[in-house]
């Protein structure tokens, strides 16, 4: 288990993080995804699926599945998401160490803020912040929500319409990579589904 996705326009296109598909460079490994329409593991299916769009520049990427459609969830128009937005997301949190039953996490957007932040120190200056810098920088949503690993690519919505605004793809980590569990900062941050619905219109 490497993330989550979720379906998209006409049932048949996953839309998730481009960092949980990108890394899969073995051409002869075939790309699954487990499909659940309900919270018994008997009511998921698995079905092939293929990488057709990803943007690295907003960590996404778009992949069809192969078989009857399923029901899509709705994107939304992000420019008019605000700040104190009460949001929540689903997904698959710790990979499949709590099962395969989706789990949702509620909070609020509590702020719009340029992707690329500038750093404290010299020492918080790497290659990738650097090359965000020289590419531009986007606005990003930072949520008052626990995300853990494996709520990657969990779409995020409104609670009130149901529709999706964002697409988790990181969170704010206090100290080393093991404290996300141990010592969650409650700090998440989602792409806006603009980018999504760009990078599936190309």
């Amino acid at each position: 288990m490497r993330g989550t996705g979720f379906v998209v326009r006409e049932g048949n296109l996953i839309a998730t993080n481009a960092h949980v598909v990108t890394d899969i460079t073995d051409p002869e490994m075939e790309l699954v995804v487990r499909i659940g329409q309900g919270r018994s593991q008997s009511e998921s299916r698995l079905r092939p699926a293929k990488v057709i769009a990803v943007s690295k520049t907003h960590d996404l990427a778009v992949l069809r599945i192969e078989g009857e459609p399923f029901p899509a969830l709705k994107l939304a128009n992000s420019d008019s998401v605000r700040e104190g937005q009460t949001i929540a997301f689903t997904g698959f949190p710790i990979g499949g160490a709590l099962g395969f039953s989706p789990v949702t996490h509620r909070g609020i957007v509590s702020s719009i803020t340029p992707i690329a932040l500038p750093a404290g120190n010299a020492s918080q200056i790497n290659d990738k912040l650097i090359r965000q810098l020289k590419s531009g920088t986007f606005n990003i949503f930072q949520l008052d929500a626990t995300a853990y690993p494996g709520n990657s690519g969990s779409p995020v919505f409104d609670v009130t319409s149901g529709e999706v605004i964002g697409v988790v793809n990181m969170v704010f980590i206090k100290g080393t990579k093991e404290a996300a569990l141990s010592q969650p900062s409650g700090i998440a941050y989602a792409i806006p589904a603009n980018y999504l619905n760009q990078l599936i219109d190309k």
